[in-house]
């Protein structure tokens, strides 16, 4: 009797417990009837990635990254999408049949799809500059957008800055306290406001404070979509603003992942429902 042979993925970074992509993989795994396939989370460090993947036996096809990973990653790669390479930053490796990984990064076509319905003049506000933020203007400029407020706390990183001007994307760089005050909004400059935030929760937090006794009209997307809303998304709400959950580019990067990884196309819809009902509960 044949023994069904298993084939491998994971997500890795630290700290990753809180990760939602082992229940998004696994549920693309079982309405596909990918049975074969097993999905897991590894804590792992970028002093630790090296060896964790030069460990790897040859079950293995697919890995998703996250933070602090998509950096060293590059470390392992035979071969680098463009996407990956001018974002600087990669969020998956598929292995090939020779043993070697290709590096991608799916997070700009997540965002993509998040938000190819929202209109926003060409214009938008991006809130922090570091690697999600580049991930986030690659996205943007897809999307046809030409002019980005970068909003930070301190200086912009190089690196954003670079690929904004390689992308033909106009860069104003305004501090993150005033944010709302440099978004343009009907009766404050005629644009609809397109705000992305690529804070982590603490950060987020201060920069709601910016959108007090303000009314604004567009739409922003926070990337986080732990215990939502966050307090930057409830702010938002409050403003006026129609609030985009960072869960949809979770959702339709980790579709892609999966895709590149199993050769089959994702079932979104059945990935929607999965994390809807984790994050719900």
């Amino acid at each position: 009797m044949l023994t069904e042979r298993l084939l491998n993925a994971a997500v890795l970074g630290s700290p990753i417990a809180h990760s939602l992509s082992p229940l998004l993989h696994r549920a693309a795994y079982r309405a596909l009837g990918l049975g074969e396939w097993r999905y897991a989370a590894h804590e792992v460090t970028e002093e630790t990635f090296l060896p964790f993947v030069a460990g790897l036996d040859e079950t293995w096809r697919g890995l998703s990254l996250t933070m602090p990973l998509k950096e060293v990653a590059f470390d392992v790669a035979a071969e680098v999408s463009p996407t990956a390479l001018a974002t600087g930053a990669v969020n998956t490796l598929v292995r090939r049949e020779t043993g070697e990984w290709d590096a991608h990064n799916t997070d700009v076509q997540g965002v993509v799809a998040a938000l190819a319905a929202v209109p926003h003049a060409q214009s938008a506000t991006v809130l922090g500059s570091g690697a999600t933020a580049r991930s986030v203007v690659a996205a943007l400029a897809q999307l046809g957008v030409r002019r980005v407020r970068l909003a930070v706390r301190s200086a912009p990183r190089p690196a954003t800055l670079r690929l904004a001007a390689d992308l033909g994307v106009a860069v104003e760089v305004v501090p993150l306290a005033g944010w709302a005050d440099a978004a343009d909004g009907p009766g404050e400059g005629g644009e609809v406001v397109l705000v992305v935030s690529t804070l982590p929760t603490g950060a987020g937090s201060a920069a709601a404070r910016a959108l007090a006794g303000r009314r604004l009209s567009g739409t922003l997307m926070d990337v986080v979509y732990a215990d939502w809303p966050t307090p930057l998304a409830q702010a938002a709400s409050e403003a006026g603003l129609h609030v985009v959950s960072g869960l949809d580019m979770l959702v339709h990067q980790a579709g892609e992942q999966v895709r590149l990884m199993t050769g089959h196309e994702a079932p979104i819809e059945a990935m929607f429902a999965a994390a809807r009902e984790a994050v719900a509960g």
